[in-house]
């Protein structure tokens, strides 16, 4: 059976005014990294923690839009989920935009289906966007952050260029198989870097998306908490 498209609204903020979106689909692309020796650490990091090797390099899960939050606070089961910073692509009608947001992911789940745990949790998303026109030039110079606040105490997290995954025309056109345009609705996340020690999770994640050579910044911060199994 086919379904119709459900559309989901967003508020974003572009260029300092507001605008509604309707989004319908979202993709979280995985295993993006340009050096493969690089996509090979993240997933003998994975590996670590049960996860099996991608069939593909990279990959692409298709998960409910309805996922997508811009809330300051998420409900996730148990305390086996964590954040990861990641540049986010937003197509709306009036181009393809920027966000920075967190594929946050079950990691007891990702053990046995990756595919799954992508769907177990809520992704953060900003609320502000800049439009890709603006760092197409210069988008290897745009810089990942983020920070996990566990047991009270705040550390860097993740760190490095957005140059170390494939580039967002690059990974577009993996996606749809040629050069081309998202399909205006869409959202696509573009894959995350390693992380500064284990990965962990933890009850606050902060992300970050720098633009050193505007001197400007994408944030989010959210707070994940954790629901008690029920007996």
């Amino acid at each position: 059976m086919t379904f119709p498209a459900t559309l989901y609204p967003l508020t974003f903020e572009i260029g300092g005014a507001p605008r509604a979106a309707n989004i319908d689909t979202l993709i979280v692309a995985g295993w993006t990294g340009r050096d493969l020796s690089a996509v090979e650490q993240h997933i003998s990091e994975l590996a670590a923690l049960g996860v099996q090797r991608p069939h593909a390099i990279p990959s692409f899960y298709r998960v409910g839009a309805n996922l997508l939050t811009q809330a300051g606070t998420i409900d996730v089961v148990g305390s086996h989920s964590s954040g990861e910073v990641e540049f986010v692509l937003v197509s709306l009608p009036n181009g393809l935009h920027v966000g920075v947001g967190s594929d946050h992911t079950d990691r007891s789940v990702e053990a046995y289906n990756v595919t799954v745990s992508k769907q177990m949790c809520p992704k953060p998303l900003s609320r502000e966007l800049w439009t890709f026109a603006d760092v197409a030039e210069h988008w290897d110079e745009l810089v990942l952050r983020s920070w996990v606040t566990r047991n009270g105490a705040r550390a860097l997290y993740q760190e490095g260029s957005v140059g170390k995954m494939l580039a967002a025309t690059d990974l577009v056109a993996r996606y749809l198989g040629r050069r081309g345009v998202l399909p205006v609705g869409m959202v696509m996340y573009g894959g995350t870097l390693t992380a500064i020690g284990t990965i962990c999770g933890g009850e606050c994640f902060e992300i970050e998306l720098h633009d050193p050579v505007r001197d400007r910044r994408l944030q989010h911060s959210y707070l994940a908490r954790s629901l008690e199994f029920a007996d």
